[in-house]
């Protein structure tokens, strides 16, 4: 396992990372523990949860399975926005609501420290010197490492990191955005952001909702997938033009002896703005295949054929939507 530092600070975490957004929804804690158990012992030290996942059962087990391994050793970041009650301030990124989600991920996760916490979401209702106020006194306080951003905008980004150089607040230090081969949008906005005021880049999806596993592909849903289980899931990800990319980025892992899913995180990692990509599993042995693309460089040739397929994909797209939108004149 290679490790990279989280943007401009010193901290190394694993370039792989395990998420447990599915924790607490599918199969059991027993399996949750084995996959972050596994993870461990191929390098990874950075694990990611929420405590939004499953209503605060995804923090409690991964605190259980915390229990069993070195503290120190351990990358540990969660989030907080959305809402866990019925209170008009149980959700938002408020003082008061921040410091209350913070205290009770402590006591889910039970440990005495969060190494990074981020904000789930924008709240456009909470003034910005608020928000950063809130997460500054938490690690001031000693509950927090780092702070950090999730699914924020470029302008946001640049605000955030602003104010607290000039208020002298502790500065996000990382943003958690979507980015995989076939959504790319951060590479216009985000990324140029994050690499101008020092925020590391910890990518979720990198493998579009397992699309580009290639366990979809032919357009089967295998049974207990979620592409089986939610007709929106289809609809969404089964079509013409990924089925079109996965075939064509499926022959180019296959000529470079790798499969499918150490190519997507390959392509990720190719951005030195990217510090860490979130992986799931529900089985320990799915992530001895993703930690594997921790340290595969793919050079020039192989990244001239991804893009000739990646284009290809996107005419697709724009000649659906034209054709869409002809149907609907």
């Amino acid at each position: 396992m290679n490790y990279r530092q989280l943007g401009r600070h010193g901290v190394k975490v694993s370039e792989i990372s395990y998420g447990s957004w599915l924790t607490g929804k599918e199969g059991s804690a027993e399996a949750s523990s084995a996959c972050h158990r596994r993870a461990v012992e191929l390098g990874i030290n950075f694990f990611d949860t929420a405590d939004a996942y499953a209503a605060g059962e995804a923090e409690r087990i991964v605190g259980r399975v915390l229990k069993d391994l070195k503290r120190s050793g351990i990358f540990l970041a969660t989030k907080c926005y959305f809402h866990m009650g019925q209170g008009p301030n149980d959700g938002g990124l408020s003082r008061k609501h921040v410091r209350e989600a913070c205290d009770a991920s402590l006591q889910r996760l039970g440990t005495d420290y969060i190494d990074l916490l981020q904000a789930h979401s924008y709240d456009d209702d909470t003034p910005l010197e608020e928000v950063c106020r809130g997460f500054d006194d938490l690690v001031r306080q000693g509950k927090l490492i780092y702070w950090g951003i999730s699914n924020w905008s470029g302008l946001q980004i640049a605000g955030a990191a602003g104010l607290c150089e000039r208020l002298g607040y502790d500065r996000p230090a990382s943003l958690q955005p979507r980015y995989n081969m076939f959504h790319r949008d951060i590479e216009k906005d985000q990324m140029p952001a994050c690499a101008r005021h020092g925020l590391g880049i910890v990518v979720y999806s990198p493998l579009c909702q397992g699309v580009l596993t290639g366990k979809y592909a032919g357009k089967r849903a295998p049974q207990g997938s979620r592409g089986a289980e939610s007709e929106n899931f289809r609809k969404r990800y089964l079509t013409d033009y990924n089925e079109f990319g996965v075939q064509g980025l499926s022959e180019i892992a296959q000529g470079l002896n790798i499969t499918l899913s150490q190519l997507a995180l390959a392509w990720v990692l190719r951005r030195p703005e990217v510090s860490s990509c979130i992986v799931g599993a529900s089985r320990p042995e799915q992530l001895d295949e993703t930690a594997k693309a921790s340290g595969i460089k793919l050079d020039e040739d192989a990244l001239t054929s991804i893009q000739r397929v990646l284009d290809r994909r996107w005419a697709m797209v724009l000649e659906e939507d034209a054709q869409k939108l002809r149907q609907a004149q």
